[in-house]
């Protein structure tokens, strides 16, 4: 299947003239370069801390052990490379799963079609990516209702107009009006053609993952992909300490290409690990070692990142909760687990349990978004659209989030030491008693001085009644509306474009639909 793709891909290379001239003529979106942070990490374990959890994430991993449910082949290379075996269930000695993960890189490009646009994921970076997985979504005007693909689509092209989001993401939703076995197909190819930021591909199937790989071989030409990072995905571990055959199928798909993936233990605290910070890191640690080492098994030098979704529990309710101390405190802590490691980390997002972007999804999301920031997450996935728990990607908090990571990009880039940031010429022009309004210091830097939100109100109130008395949900919608109606495609070469369209409609005859 692959290789059938990427040799449509090579025919369809006829179109170059076309697309440079497209490129010309088309308006160009403004992207800020992924966050370099200048400002330290917050750690809250001391050495001893780390010490202990690194000792009992080995000791689960040797004693207590990880299932990869129905995975023969993972079975018998984990047999191959030293560890016990007994049914499903793999216990790995202590220090093979670390020594196989010294092999995974400790950061790496990720390539857009856009140049321009290529992320570097790890070091002192982060990237952000929109919420991925939910199969609902809300708007103002139509309420909370199933996802659909023309939704999808909005969604790529709101991220895609998005100054502050670095990345187009995955399944932003779920568009259930396609079949199951194919709407990965049309995601993919809304990514591929109505942006060109870096993008996931598809985990829900190992076949799947083939399609995702051999599209972007399609996209990028062959022996690009083979030698390139294009492709960032998302492994989830069935916490606690289980691997399933889809999750480790598509591992191995991405793995085999050098494509990234994101090894994520999927944590309810309370749920799917301990009631504690400790306990909890320790198997968050033990599953990521389990995950990374087995992709390091399939390819040496395979890129990954160490994930950590992490959530609490409402012990009356049984829902998850968002943005509380707890979780903070295990981001912190998997972030010193992850340079430990010595892998990029992934963490954060625009985490709510509201219902609607209210105050308690402003809350929430705020607590969620700077805890990512100061834990040195490198790639935050759901860092704009995030309602109801991730049950529902919503229009207007996807772009009131989006203005709100511009205040991560300032944040982030610390303290002005320069001449120019010490400022002594305009406290020595304005001296005791005066105003710094009008002074030339101010004059040169008040276009840059301060990050300004796109979104939010700051009128007199008298104008803001007048004006409507807008609250910022209104205020969104507006700006999602002003947003799709902007919206121009980036230029694509007509023969990519054709392949890619080729390939789907081949791979969507091939086999019924299926909605289960």
């Amino acid at each position: 299947m692959v290789e059938a793709a990427a040799a449509t891909g090579r025919r369809a290379r006829g179109g170059g003239g076309a697309a440079r001239r497209a490129a010309r003529t088309a308006v160009s979106v403004e992207t800020a370069r992924y966050i370099t942070r200048n400002i330290p990490d917050f750690e809250v374990l001391d050495a001893e801390a780390l010490d202990i959890i690194e000792t009992n994430a080995e000791t689960v991993l040797a004693e207590i052990g990880v299932n990869f449910v129905d995975c023969p082949e993972a079975l018998a290379r984990w047999r191959d490379a030293g560890a016990e075996i007994e049914g499903e269930r793999v216990r790995i000695p202590r220090g093979l799963a670390r020594r196989l993960c010294a092999t995974a890189p400790r950061r790496f490009t990720q390539h857009a079609r856009n140049p321009e646009r290529n992320v570097e994921i790890g070091g002192r970076n982060l990237v952000v990516a929109p919420v991925y997985g939910p199969p609902f979504v809300r708007s103002a005007g139509k309420g909370r209702r199933y996802a659909m693909i023309e939704d999808f689509r909005n969604f790529v092209k709101l991220g895609y107009m998005s100054k502050w989001l670095h990345h187009s993401g995955g399944t932003v939703c779920e568009p259930t009006d396609i079949a199951v076995n194919k709407r990965h197909l049309d995601m993919l190819h809304a990514h591929m053609t109505l942006s060109d930021k870096p993008f996931m591909g598809s985990v829900t199937e190992p076949s799947r993952a083939a399609d995702s790989v051999a599209m972007a071989k399609i996209l990028f030409g062959d022996a690009f992909v083979d030698e390139h990072t294009v492709m960032t995905s998302l492994i989830n571990v069935n916490s606690p300490l289980t691997f399933d055959s889809v999750m480790i199928g598509a591992l191995d798909v991405y793995a085999r290409a050098n494509q990234a993936c994101i090894i994520s233990p999927f944590i309810v605290g309370g749920a799917m690990a301990p009631t504690t910070v400790a306990g909890t890191l320790t198997q968050v640690l033990a599953e990521v070692m389990a995950g990374v080492a087995y992709s390091q098994l399939i390819r040496p030098g395979a890129p990954v990142i160490m994930g950590a979704f992490v959530t609490s529990i409402d012990m009356n309710s049984g829902a998850p909760t968002f943005g509380t101390p707890e979780a903070a405190l295990i981001t912190y802590g998997a972030g010193q687990l992850a340079r430990r490691l010595g892998l990029p980390y992934r963490s954060g997002g625009a985490f709510c349990g509201s219902k609607l972007p209210d105050a308690q999804a402003a809350y929430e999301t705020a607590n969620s978004l700077n805890v990512a920031l100061l834990a040195g997450v490198n790639f935050m996935l759901h860092s704009c659209g995030w309602l109801e728990g991730g049950l529902v990607a919503s229009f207007e908090k996807f772009v009131m989030d989006a203005d709100q990571l511009g205040a991560l990009h300032h944040l982030a880039r610390g303290v002005d030491m320069s001449e120019n940031g010490q400022a002594m010429d305009a406290l020595r022009e304005v001296g005791p008693g005066g105003h710094f309004l009008g002074c030339a210091h101010t004059q040169a830097n008040f276009k840059d001085a301060f990050w300004r939100s796109d979104l939010l109100d700051y009128k007199p109130f008298e104008t803001w009644d007048e004006d409507g008395a807008r609250d910022t949900q209104m205020l969104a919608e507006t700006r999602v509306n002003k947003m799709l109606a902007d919206y121009q495609q980036p230029a694509l070469d007509p023969g990519i474009a054709e392949a890619l369209s080729e390939f789907i409609a081949r791979r969507k005859a091939a086999e019924p639909d299926a909605f289960g």
